[in-house]
């Protein structure tokens, strides 16, 4: 292989690499406009699911009356919970959810158009194939999943999507994250700043899998409204181990989500610590050396955000943002950088070659 034809190819890779750290950027904004949606109550505003027409929001009083009638005939939502609302108060939460799905789109968009374009100039590689591929599925499976969820709100039992649902999504929306964040930085990191060390690397899985359960969690206590049950902190409403454990579901008690969630939070805590003990140890990367800091730093910060967050849950608003909603999506977004810090730390411990 010339010299020309590899430093070609390496520029190529930067520029594709590049497009898919867009992809996660606006990825994780996608999870953020989630969170506002399902702060404000507002993802069951939109009844029907229309890929290509409902790009379009409503043009005239007809249109809005119409959605705003599907709204109160499909959802026990409206029924319930909001029979008070004016058509101004469903313009506010159909704005979030049609952002939502609009955002969705504008991702589509960023990925099918310099997809065409690199395949034309012929800058994807065999190897970069599959997990393209993999990308389009797993884009293609978030939204059946989104539209699954927002199903399960649609009916006169559920004032909300499933907390269930909401969890699939939720993870499936991170998996679309990382597999992106992991693509990317195989085509820009350089083999200079790659380590092998299978202990690391061992323990980086280990706390990925962790914290893979401890967002599904914190996506229980969403769905649930857990943290408005027991706004006490360091304990559970005066209990460190609520009697509940012991008799009623660890998945569907908001009290045993909220325990569990908080005693995951404490367990990556002492695994984290010992993570960063051990990456101490390590010199041989200056990449790895100057970064490795990081995971810790957001642990220490996304523990000391939920904990004010639960605090705070009692000022929580209806249909609205305030404190609580504020803490609450800071939370999330430093979920997904602590995660990402990890993918990243993945990326550097390559196999030996044999």
């Amino acid at each position: 292989m010339s010299s020309k034809f590899a430093t070609k190819i390496m520029d190529n890779n930067k520029i594709i690499g590049r497009w898919l750290l867009i992809g996660v950027a606006m990825l994780v904004i996608q999870v953020l406009l989630g969170g506002i949606t399902r702060l404000t109550g507002s993802g069951l505003s939109i009844t029907e699911w229309k890929p290509l027409l409902g790009a379009i929001p409503p043009m005239n009083a007809v249109e809005w009356n119409q959605l705003f009638q599907l709204y109160q005939e499909k959802t026990g939502q409206f029924k319930y919970l909001n029979n008070d609302f004016t058509l101004s108060d469903f313009k506010f939460i159909f704005f979030w959810e049609w952002m939502h799905r609009e955002w969705a789109r504008l991702i589509s968009v960023v990925f099918l158009i310099p997809f065409i374009y690199f395949i034309y100039k012929k800058m994807i590689t065999k190897e970069m194939i599959p997990k393209l591929i993999g990308l389009f599925i797993l884009g293609a499976a978030q939204g059946l999943i989104g539209w699954i969820m927002v199903a399960s709100g649609l009916n006169d039992q559920n004032l909300y999507v499933t907390h269930i649902t909401l969890a699939a999504h939720f993870i499936s929306a991170m998996v679309l994250i990382c597999f992106t964040y992991w693509f990317a930085l195989s085509l820009l990191i350089s083999k200079n700043d790659t380590l092998y060390n299978s202990s690391i690397k061992k323990w980086t899985i280990g706390v990925l899998i962790v914290l893979f359960f401890q967002l599904m969690y914190g996506a229980f206590m969403a769905g649930l409204k857990a943290a408005t049950v027991a706004p006490t902190w360091p304990s559970i409403n005066g209990d460190y181990y609520p009697s509940v454990v012991s008799s009623e579901s660890w998945i569907k008690h908001p009290i045993n989500v909220h325990f569990f969630h908080r005693t995951i939070a404490y367990l990556l805590i002492l695994l984290i610590g010992i993570w960063y003990v051990k990456a101490l140890k390590i010199k041989d990367s200056t990449l790895f050396n100057k970064y490795k800091w990081v995971p810790l730093g957001f642990v220490f910060v996304q523990v000391l955000l939920g904990i004010f967050t639960v605090l705070a849950s009692t000022h929580l608003t209806r249909n609205g943002f305030g404190l609580f909603e504020y803490l609450a999506q800071a939370h999330q977004l430093i979920a997904m950088f602590l995660v990402l810090s990890f993918v990243w730390v993945l990326s550097i411990f390559k196999k030996r070659k044999a």
